[in-house]
């Protein structure tokens, strides 16, 4: 006799069915029910636990779609014949990831087995907000099918588009709802921005470090992609002057605040030598601003210095909100929004008019200002207590970011058993402790072996990490001089 213990209790949150299809599970994965074992009837089942048949139908529906149980007409329900995990029974010996680029490009999403990610470009999970997201899926679960039943309007949804409009003006950039395009991703915002506006062979600038995931974008698209220093003040701007006059670039794409992967944020004078550069020799500006939230009050914004008039903007929630509702825009001229519109439907249709009127419920739900605050504030603290402890075991940390996610270090001592120590190799070395760092070379547009490590400050505390950094200092240290 299959029998579960359910509550009709909802303060943990489970219905019924929901309990049966766990309880059912739970006794598959740990074979108290054999695959081939015939399940109660529908109506049994319900009567020996007290419960409706529709629930119980319900559930056994659920755990035929997850591949637990069978469903054979007249026959009625047995547990299904499942694939052992590899290695029988037993959890196979953890084995390194392969460190490359295309790893931390897209396996690195789906990979669990690293137990450290102190090289991740998201925020842990208990760190987003799960107050609003529950209150927003709440009421996303209370819309008529019939309003989201369509694929929705190319530019997206426009009440989010007229919220996004309205705080874009808070930072004095004049934007219209009709100049907003709704992405699924800053990510996707970005290849718009290149598929409408570039074409194979138009040479590009960007930082040197940059985000690793436009470096893939610029060279899908063919195009020639220049570095110019990123400093901790800024742009090098005498080596962009001399990029722009020696390599006649289309469009310069930049980090304004709390780069990626460096942490740093462009001084007001930086800022403002950039765009004049920019304006002198017609050259558009792609400004990728993910991390505005998180920044310190008053720090520089191109777009709100140029009105949209030679800046495209471009932003989203992935890291105020949850990466995994996918949701961006990109905010321009009119007429190039409208072009950007038709390069979306072309590649891709409409983005989820869903997951957009999620987020716009957690913007509008009254927490979501708290929130950021208090993460922006946490993030803070988090970098001070993290750059400390780089600087106390042993390594060199370009400065200390006011705030953000993001640390950029190397190892003071260059050398380790005779070889250089690159970040590719203490990378390694690291991710055979089951530690993932992000080494330099994802950043470099040549792809040139740098020293630097990129941190997460948010993910990178782990008392391992430190520990790390001490056997190699002491390796180091044993190491006889030449």
């Amino acid at each position: 006799m299959l029998t579960l213990d359910l509550t009709r209790s909802r303060r943990g949150g489970e219905t019924l069915t929901e309990q049966i299809v766990a309880g059912i599970a739970a006794l598959v994965d740990r074979r108290a029910l054999r695959a081939g074992s015939a399940l109660p009837s529908v109506r049994r089942f319900a009567q020996q636990h007290g419960v409706s048949t529709f629930t119980v139908a319900e559930a056994y529906g659920r755990l035929t779609a997850l591949g637990y149980l069978a469903a054979r007409p007249g026959s009625g329900y047995t547990v299904a014949h499942r694939h052992a995990p590899a290695g029988g029974m037993r959890s196979p010996q953890w084995e390194a990831p392969g460190l490359n680029a295309a790893w931390l490009l897209s396996d690195v999403f789906a990979d669990h087995s690293v137990p450290i990610k102190a090289g991740a470009g998201w925020l842990p999970g208990d760190w987003l907000n799960e107050e609003g997201l529950h209150q927003a899926m709440r009421a996303a679960a209370r819309v008529p099918a019939a309003q989201v039943s369509g694929y929705g309007h190319p530019y997206g949804y426009a009440p989010l588009r007229e919220h996004i409009a309205t705080g874009l003006g808070q930072y004095g950039i004049p934007a219209q709802t009709q100049q907003v395009v709704l992405t699924q991703g800053a990510t996707q915002a970005l290849d718009l921005v290149v598929r409408t506006l570039l074409r194979a062979g138009d040479t590009v600038l960007v930082e040197a470090p940059c985000y690793c995931n436009l470096l893939q974008i610029l060279r899908l698209a063919g195009l020639r992609v220049i570095g110019v220093p990123r400093t901790a003040a800024g742009l090098d701007t005498d080596a962009l002057e001399d990029a722009i006059r020696t390599h006649a670039p289309r469009a310069l794409f930049i980090n304004t605040v709390l780069q990626n992967p460096t942490g740093a944020t462009l001084t007001s004078k930086n800022a403002f030598r950039v765009l004049q550069l920019a304006e002198q020799h017609r050259l558009l500006v792609v400004e990728d601003d993910i991390y505005r939230e998180l920044a310190p009050a008053g720090s520089p914004m191109l777009a709100a210095m140029d009105g949209l008039s030679q800046v495209v903007y471009i932003n989203g929630f992935s890291k105020t909100i949850t990466p995994s509702l996918r949701v961006g825009y990109v905010a321009a001229s009119a007429d190039l929004a409208k072009a950007f519109a038709r390069t979306k439907m072309a590649v891709g249709l409409t983005s989820s008019e869903v997951t957009e009127r999620l987020v716009y419920s957690v913007l509008t739900s009254g927490h979501y200002g708290r929130h950021v605050a208090a993460l922006a504030e946490r993030l803070r603290a988090q970098q001070d207590c993290v750059t400390e402890k780089m600087e106390a075991h042993g390594l060199e940390v370009l400065l200390r970011p006011e705030g953000g996610m993001f640390a950029w270090a190397r190892v003071r001592d260059t050398l380790h058993d005779g070889a250089p120590m690159t970040g590719n190799r203490l990378a390694t070395l690291a991710l055979e402790r089951g530690i993932w760092l992000a080494p330099g070379s994802y950043f470099e547009p040549e792809e040139t072996d740098s020293p630097w490590i990129r941190f997460n400050v948010a993910t990178g505390d782990a008392p391992q990490l430190w520990e790390f950094f001490d056997s190699l200092a002491n390796r180091q240290r044993a190491v006889p001089a030449a």
